[in-house]
């Protein structure tokens, strides 16, 4: 199946001179003059070495069909991450390097959408707002302003992000597992 190079995003399936490459990250750029372009950081999938290509966003990419499900997240452990399907209670291990910098996000029992190729788990979906809460932040500064100043704090899965001065140790928040970054304060 054809798409624009503008449209793929972290987890696709890109076929490219046979072979099949799980993107790792894509960005589009737009400067003031000259043509748009999507850059896109890529790892073959039979041999895991990373590839960045760079298309027009108007260029047309092979994306490949891939299948796609929702597994509830189970446990890690030496082997891997360990994730099972609701429906068939099938399990299925995932590999640290397709995981990558993700697993500080997993949680028990946690949905996530897995995408498989012959029966080989080639990406991983996170949900896109995840609640975390915060182990350690630093204190506030007397005579910031809440409008513009974040401060940094510590979650207690290992995630560093910036949050406003009002939030501290104990709170729950979400973030967005894309860019990690603060979205509000969890309303549970």
């Amino acid at each position: 199946m054809k798409v624009i190079a503008s449209s793929l995003r972290k987890g696709n399936v890109v076929e490219l001179d046979g072979k099949l490459y799980a993107v790792l990250k894509a960005e589009n750029f737009h400067p003031g003059k000259g043509t748009p372009t999507t850059s896109v950081d890529m790892r073959r999938i039979s041999d895991g070495v990373k590839v960045a290509e760079r298309w027009r966003t108007t260029e047309m990419v092979e994306k490949a069909t891939v299948d796609e499900r929702e597994y509830d997240f189970l446990y890690s452990d030496g082997e891997g991450f360990h994730f099972m399907e609701p429906a068939t209670y099938e399990q299925i291990t995932v590999t640290p390097d397709v995981v990558g910098e993700d697993d500080v996000f997993l949680t028990d029992g946690m949905k996530v959408y897995l995408r498989t190729f012959e029966g080989a788990c080639i990406a991983l979906e996170l949900p896109m707002r995840v609640t975390v809460e915060i182990s350690e932040t630093e204190p506030v500064v007397k005579g910031q302003t809440a409008s513009s100043s974040y401060k940094p704090a510590l979650t207690t899965s290992g995630v560093r992000v910036m949050v406003p001065p009002h939030i501290g140790p104990g709170t729950r928040i979400v973030i967005n597992t894309e860019d990690r970054s603060y979205q509000e304060r969890a309303r549970d």
